[in-house]
């Protein structure tokens, strides 16, 4: 997820951990723990993305293809973070220092915001279609959430209006809750966002921001709708992205009957529970081939037909409209010999081949088309050049293959 929906999320949960612990004996020890409680939940929800560190291990783009959502995204290795976080603020903060060696409910409050902060972090990136592998080294396989847009703005208004109700001054107050409805807004003016989707996030600000205003200095009914909204969203674009998987794989499936549907990678448009993008990955054992499709699915196509998906994000120029609710932006043909033998005989390709959920081989390339193909390049493009000459990397780390299904060769039949 984006930075900004890590961070109004762990200032919620910190405020509402904060709100539903014990008192403070007195006023000032009970502002400092809000601080410390808001300070180490919002760093522990976006500390995991210190790994951008770790990327000049690697040439680009494979540093940040490999070391980006990597070690630092795994329940192992967030043990180690949450110390440290602890030890910084611990050393770096004196007056805090003394409230935690004299409160128990700051030490728990403490305890608590840094593990849900570092839960929250994996949670959320977990439920778009980049992927996270949380429980390496015991299992490296990438887990995709293939619900929730990377940049969803739902999160911003259900968690940020009521931390924004907080704020003080009057005017301050107004200034966030500005930006945080002015954000969307600014979206759906450029076609990101449809005006229902920003119709209904403002009955949300509205609601919430009402009900954190009647809560008070010390409630937490507006938090705890806000939890409650985001869980709701969350579960709802889990079953629509069953169903948009479903439906693509049907398409897919009709298509070419000699194909077999491997993967249907879905990633839902902001706020929109309808309109999905989605890259489908079939084999066709018997001619040596896999095939890439790239397309937007509508779920509700009387409702709201494919075309009709907001423009920005639906790439309409580039369409291919099949049926109201399945339209195709492009189609990649690879050979299945071709992807094996650069696997075998180039160890940049198979560092890559560690990510790509998505491979498509063009020229002297590769690419994700999971990420778009603006001109045949994204993010993720390796151009093999590049590489030439150079020796093996090291510090690939160990991640299964994404795509292991297309780069082993089936099993020859059993002797009889």
């Amino acid at each position: 997820m984006d930075n900004l929906s890590h961070s109004v999320v762990g200032l919620a949960v910190g405020e509402l951990v904060h709100r539903t612990l014990p008192q403070e004996p007195d006023d000032g020890r009970q502002r400092l723990r809000r601080r410390l409680l808001l300070l180490s939940c919002w760093a522990a929800s976006n500390f995991p993305d210190l790994d951008f560190f770790l990327t000049p291990l690697l040439p680009a783009p494979l540093g940040y293809l490999l070391h980006h959502r990597g070690h630092t995204h795994t329940v192992l290795y967030a043990i180690p973070q949450a110390i440290l976080l602890w030890a910084m603020l611990w050393l770096l903060w004196p007056s805090a220092r003394k409230l935690l060696q004299e409160s128990s409910s700051a030490r728990i409050g403490m305890m608590l915001t840094l593990t849900l902060g570092f839960a929250l972090h994996l949670l959320m990136d977990y439920l778009n279609w980049y992927g996270i592998h949380p429980f390496h080294p015991f299992d490296s396989r990438w887990l995709y959430g293939d619900m929730v847009f990377i940049v969803e703005p739902l999160f911003w208004i259900a968690f940020g209006v009521p931390m924004a109700m907080m704020v003080r001054p009057p005017a301050f107050r107004l200034l966030v809750l500005a930006l945080l409805v002015g954000a969307p807004l600014f979206f759906t003016l450029r076609a990101y966002l449809p005006w229902g989707s920003f119709a209904a996030l403002a009955c949300i600000a509205v609601a919430l921001g009402a009900l954190q205003h009647r809560a008070g200095v010390r409630g937490a009914s507006g938090l705890l709708a806000a939890l409650a909204v985001g869980i709701g969203f969350v579960g709802m674009q889990g079953y629509a992205s069953g169903q948009a998987r479903r439906a693509v794989a049907e398409a897919v499936q009709k298509m070419n009957a000699a194909s077999l549907v491997l993967d249907a990678a879905v990633s839902s448009f902001p706020t929109n529970p309808l309109c999905w993008n989605f890259v489908s990955v079939e084999s066709n054992a018997s001619a040596a081939s896999y095939r890439l499709r790239r397309g937007i699915v509508s779920l509700a196509p009387d409702i709201l037909p494919v075309a009709g998906c907001p423009a920005r994000l639906a790439d309409r120029p580039s369409q291919t409209v099949l049926t109201p609710a399945i339209a195709l932006l492009s189609q990649q043909h690879g050979s299945l010999d071709t992807l094996r033998k650069l696997r075998n005989e180039n160890c940049h390709f198979a560092a890559w081949l560690r990510f790509a959920r998505a491979p498509w081989l063009h020229d002297i390339e590769s690419t994700d088309i999971r990420f778009g193909l603006d001109s045949g390049r994204n993010f993720t493009t390796i151009n093999f050049a590049d590489f030439k000459n150079r020796p093996c990397p090291r510090w690939v780390p160990g991640w299964n293959f994404p795509r292991s299904d297309l780069l082993t060769p089936p099993a020859p039949p059993a002797a009889k």
